[in-house]
């Protein structure tokens, strides 16, 4: 019982760190300073789901261990999402829909850019990144190297074991190289 209650704190301990790493990867100044990622709520929302959007397609490999944690995963960004909209004062009773609008948008643009990922395909990442993340607007130029950056991110995760991830730990090649 009680190794069963360390189990759960040590993987919440680690979702958390994961989570982390992917806001943090998300955040990158690049992003938005040199290849036009809208620096809006939505456009950090988008940054954050492409680069949950990598991790978990990484772990879908990795059989039940990587399941549960790519489901855990998903929900500590869902529960972070919620934490959000209710600190940028959203009420109680939009913060439901508000938060399913984004799942809506999280689970569409992980359908959208998964198989384009797993195709290492540049130029139909690019064109549904431009149109998801830029919304038509703006620098396609950013897009197409967003799209080469997800690409060199997934080969990147893929050359490595899930072990680390799974107790927390994982890293993202630095896109201002």
């Amino acid at each position: 019982m009680i190794l069963s209650l360390f189990k759960r704190k040590a993987s919440r301990i680690s979702l958390r760190a994961v989570y982390g790493a992917i806001v943090a990867a998300a955040r990158h100044p690049r992003f938005y300073a040199e290849w036009g990622v809208p620096d809006t709520v939505d456009g950090r929302y988008d940054m954050i789901i492409l680069h949950a959007v990598l991790v978990l397609d990484r772990l879908a490999s990795d059989g039940e261990a990587g399941r549960s944690f790519s489901q855990g995963l998903t929900d500590e960004v869902f529960a972070d999402m919620d934490r959000s909209l209710r600190e940028m004062g959203v009420g109680d009773l939009s913060v439901g829909k508000k938060v399913r609008r984004m799942a809506e948008v999280f689970y569409g643009r992980a359908q959208a850019y998964t198989p384009l990922l797993r195709a290492d395909d540049t130029p139909t990442l690019a064109q549904a990144i431009y149109r998801n993340i830029y919304a038509g607007e703006g620098p396609e130029a950013g897009a197409g190297r967003i799209a080469a950056y997800a690409l060199e991110v997934r080969r990147y995760l893929q050359e490595r074991p899930t072990a680390p991830i799974l107790a927390g730990q994982i890293g993202f090649p630095d896109p201002s190289k």
